[in-house]
C-alpha cells in the first residue's frame, strides 16, 4: 500500500489554503472570492490529465511512437443540487501529433491509461462519474485529424474488473 498525505494551512483570509503534499510541493486552493488558486475541485481535474498524459505518452514513447505534440483535455461535469457537487461525466480527450503516428498504438495507450495505469481515472469511474477516453491525431499540414473513442469507464465500476477490461465499455 501507498499512503499519499497533504497538510492544507489556513491563510487567514477568506477561504485561502496553503496545501503541502507528502512529497513537499505547496499549492494554494481558494475559492472564487479570493481566487489566489485553484479551486479544490479544478485540482481532481488536473490530477485526472496528469495521470492519464504521463501513462500515455510513456506508452507512446515506448512503442517509438514520433509525437511532436501532445495534450489532454478533460471537461468534467459536476452536479449543482443536491450538495455535495459530485462529479458526474468527464470527457477526456488525448491530443496527439506528429507524422507517421499508429492509430493503433494510440488507442492501446488510452486504454491501458483508463483500465490498467491511471489510479485517479480509475477512483474517479469506481465513484459517480462516467469517463469518456477520446483521441484525435493530428498529422502533417493538409491532412484530416483521425478521431476516435477508445471506451467509457464507470459509473461504479469496479477497479478490480475494470483492470480484467470487463468493466469497461469499448467504442467502436
Amino acid at each position: 500500500m501507498s499512503v499519499k498525505s497533504a497538510i492544507a494551512r489556513y491563510e487567514g483570509t477568506g477561504l485561502r489554503f496553503k496545501v503541502r503534499t507528502g512529497s513537499g510541493h505547496e499549492i494554494v486552493v481558494d475559492n472564487k472570492e479570493g481566487d489566489a488558486g485553484p479551486r479544490p475541485a479544478e485540482l481532481v481535474v488536473v490530477a485526472h490529465a496528469g495521470c492519464t498524459a504521463m501513462d500515455v505518452i510513456s506508452i507512446l514513447q515506448k512503442k517509438r511512437q514520433n509525437v511532436t505534440a501532445y495534450e489532454v483535455q478533460i471537461n468534467a461535469v459536476q452536479r449543482d443540487d443536491p450538495a455535495p457537487n459530485v462529479f458526474l461525466t468527464s470527457d477526456v480527450l488525448h491530443v496527439v501529433e506528429g507524422q507517421g503516428i499508429d492509430e493503433a498504438a494510440v488507442r492501446r495507450a488510452i486504454e491501458l491509461s483508463a483500465t490498467k495505469y491511471c489510479s485517479v481515472g480509475a477512483t474517479l469511474a469506481a465513484g459517480t462519474v462516467e469517463v469518456h477516453h477520446r483521441y484525435r491525431i493530428v498529422g502533417p499540414a493538409g491532412t484530416q485529424p483521425v478521431e476516435g473513442e477508445v471506451l467509457v469507464t464507470g459509473p461504479h465500476a469496479d477497479p478490480d474488473v475494470v483492470a480484467t477490461g470487463a468493466g469497461a465499455s469499448k467504442a467502436s
